[in-house]
């Protein structure tokens, strides 16, 4: 590509692209990479620079860039047909993808509500608890309980049950209340994890036990809480929600859409404490990063308070223009078939223990306070200083500057303020899983020492 090409694409990223969760004044100061192909786990701009990317296309790749089976996939359904809506008719891929999901989930999630993406489908499971309740003749459950610093999404309802105040704190006017309880974030925890004896789900069950009449559910990001810095839970923790929920009878709502499809070493994060939810949400690596696609998943007995006349007004009064898009649910059944066919969830094993053994190094660094890692997801918090665990400024900016220093060495990643990110293609190598371990450490190292 012509040197004054790259000159006006960049030039016309910064002078009309509004980019997601970026402080554009900053952005507009550094030369954007702008990616123009991408083939396996590698990214390249237009300068011809090879990347590793190292968080998945935010967190969305699965099986590699122009994975061969996901294209003939796509390609063949459109010499069929791209798009029709599910409103009053359905289509083949929308079928096909719905009873193989309900296949691959816990065996109690029986029917599926398309959308398009994790912040839709979880106003959709939002919306369904509500009105379950409601149409079950328990109008007074109208509080949802969610935890201290989950993320669902960006839509108002999904903020509302969200607990990131540094990017929704300005939008309070607009949303509704929810209970707060804490979540087991181990590292920053006064108590010693060992002889706390999970105290955090005391207020969890002080909530429900004086408040359940009015409680619709409990949401929950199975096993680790992603936007808050990759915070993993202590085993048992899910379980112990899980019966909580059971017990003082609310809904068990779990975002999948993170944690979903293979990303913690099972296909579902719920399957390790063999959890079944009355409520699944996933997206994310539903199509294996190739296209917009939600799914929220309930059982039986919610679906079945919707059934009624048509005075009765029950109906689900939800719905998206692209909502069970063919192309999309076509490449999502391709994704599903690679996990199946390539044993993709045998294979991980290796990877997992070959993070875990490499991240020990890192410990040696004197400003990485905590490595946390479930599956193939890894958060490492940078701190000021080790020993109080103190915080680095905001102004500091130590995250961004890392991974700024990553990308001059050829990988791609993100950090959450200044806990760094790690989140690669399930098809990765073990040698390129080495170099992300290299260069992430290196990076560390030259910006923090």
């Amino acid at each position: 590509m012509h040197k004054d090409i790259k000159k006006k694409l960049r030039q016309i990223d910064i002078d009309h692209i509004w980019h997601p969760f970026t402080q554009m004044q900053e952005y507009a100061k550094e030369e954007p990479v702008v990616i123009e192909k991408a083939y396996d786990s590698f990214l390249v701009d237009i300068d011809g620079k090879k990347y590793i990317d190292g968080v998945s296309s935010l967190w969305v790749n699965v099986h590699g860039h122009r994975k061969k089976e996901i294209d003939k996939a796509i390609i063949k359904q459109i010499k069929k047909v791209s798009h029709t809506t599910l409103l009053g008719l359905s289509n083949t891929q929308a079928i096909c993808l719905a009873k193989k999901l309900v296949d691959i989930t816990p065996s109690n999630l029986k029917k599926v509500f398309f959308s398009d993406n994790g912040s839709t489908g979880m106003e959709i499971a939002l919306k369904i608890a509500f009105q379950y309740w409601q149409q079950k003749g328990e109008s007074q459950k109208n509080k949802f309980v969610s935890f201290a610093g989950g993320y669902h999404g960006d839509t108002l309802g999904a903020v509302s049950v969200g607990g990131m105040d540094v990017f929704h704190k300005k939008y309070k006017p607009l949303l509704f209340s929810s209970f707060k309880a804490p979540y087991p974030y181990c590292y920053r925890c006064s108590k010693t994890f060992r002889l706390c004896n999970m105290a955090c789900l005391k207020k969890l069950e002080s909530i429900l036990e004086r408040k359940h009449d009015k409680i619709i559910g409990v949401i929950i990001e199975p096993l680790v809480q992603g936007a808050s810095g990759i915070v993993v839970a202590p085993k048992g923790f899910l379980k112990a929600v899980s019966k909580l929920c059971k017990k003082h009878e609310v809904l068990l709502i779990v975002d999948e859409v993170a944690t979903g499809f293979g990303r913690t070493g099972k296909m579902f994060a719920c399957e390790h404490e063999k959890v079944k939810p009355d409520i699944m949400v996933m997206s994310k690596g539903l199509t294996g990063g190739y296209l917009p696609l939600a799914a929220t998943l309930t059982t039986e007995e919610i679906y079945k308070q919707f059934l009624g006349e048509h005075d009765e007004h029950k109906t689900f009064y939800h719905g998206h223009s692209y909502t069970g898009n063919s192309l999309a649910c076509a490449a999502a059944l391709a994704n599903i078939s690679i996990f199946e066919e390539d044993r993709v969830l045998e294979s991980l094993a290796e990877k997992i223990e070959f993070l875990q053994v490499g991240l020990k190094g890192f410990n040696k660094l004197t400003h990485v306070g905590d490595i946390r890692q479930k599956g193939l997801i890894v958060g490492i918090e940078l701190v000021e200083n080790k020993d109080s665990r103190k915080r680095y400024s905001s102004g500091a900016q130590i995250g961004h500057k890392v991974i700024l220093e990553a990308r001059k060495r050829g990988l791609i990643i993100r950090p959450l303020e200044d806990v760094i990110v790690l989140l690669p293609p399930l098809s990765i190598r073990i040698k390129e899983l080495s170099q992300i371990l290299k260069i992430t450490y290196d990076s560390i190292q030259a910006v923090t020492e």
